[in-house]
């Protein structure tokens, strides 16, 4: 997200709400990609899974709550989208686990229907830059928008599916759980370690090691996608990765 810019002759309540916005955003940020790395390192389902869990839920719902409303006042209408869509993740990821077995209803549709709108803002973008005399869209290329309708489509297909069976369970609901929220994570590294690369000492900016932290959460969701999947940790995998609040 790009820096509040507040006129410093501004009232002192318009600049305190200004940095403590920015304040909860980094912070929220700062905080979701520690919790969010402790969480996939930590046994699953135990005490430590769920605190570090519980964390990186309130912290990623701060982060991205506070990029969907305010980036397009900054005209940064990629932000805007990333921010939807992480928050959207991580919730319908936390809803994953709090559900019952074959539950599903007004949240489900909701986040359905915010997936839809994910993809539909993404595809308007990409048309937007491509006519556009600059090729942009706030000085973002139409391929910054891929990522976010790919997602999307993904996500709402997953949704259609949940609402048509009436709800999920077993290894499908920590599948489902899985994805999402390391997902989420990756989309708050690449925001950071490649959107921010300015706040990185200089000998950083532009290196390929920069890419490293954007790649784990999804090579570790494939670690996990696969493990919880092998018929020999069947039995186990079917206790769920409680989030206690």
């Amino acid at each position: 997200m790009s820096i509040l810019q507040i006129d410093p002759q501004s009232p002192l309540l318009v600049r305190g709400t200004a940095e403590a916005i920015l304040l909860a955003h980094i912070g929220g940020g700062t905080l979701g990609m520690l919790s969010g790395a402790a969480a996939l390192i930590v046994r699953k389902g135990g005490r430590w899974h769920r605190w570090t869990g519980n964390i990186f839920f309130v912290s990623m719902l701060v982060m991205a709550g506070i990029g969907a409303v305010v980036s397009p006042f900054l005209s940064d209408r990629v932000s805007s989208v990333a921010g939807c869509m992480t928050f959207y993740l991580v919730a319908t990821a936390w809803l994953t686990v709090r559900r019952k077995d074959g539950r599903a209803g007004v949240p489900e549709i909701a986040g359905f229907v915010v997936a839809l709108g994910v993809v539909a803002a993404g595809v308007i973008f990409i048309v937007m830059a491509a006519y556009s005399p600059t090729g942009t869209v706030d000085d973002q290329p139409p391929q910054a928008f891929y990522v976010f309708t790919v997602v999307g489509v993904i996500a709402a297909v997953s949704d259609l599916k949940v609402l048509r069976e009436g709800g999920i369970a077993g290894v499908s609901r920590i599948a489902r759980h899985l994805w999402r929220m390391c997902t989420a994570l990756t989309v708050a590294t690449g925001s950071f370690f490649l959107g921010q690369q300015k706040f990185l000492p200089a000998a950083l900016h532009g290196s390929p090691l920069l890419f490293v932290p954007v790649v784990l959460p999804l090579a570790a969701m494939v670690f996990w996608l696969v493990r919880v999947r092998l018929p020999k940790r069947g039995a186990g995998a079917s206790r769920q990765p409680a989030l206690q609040h």
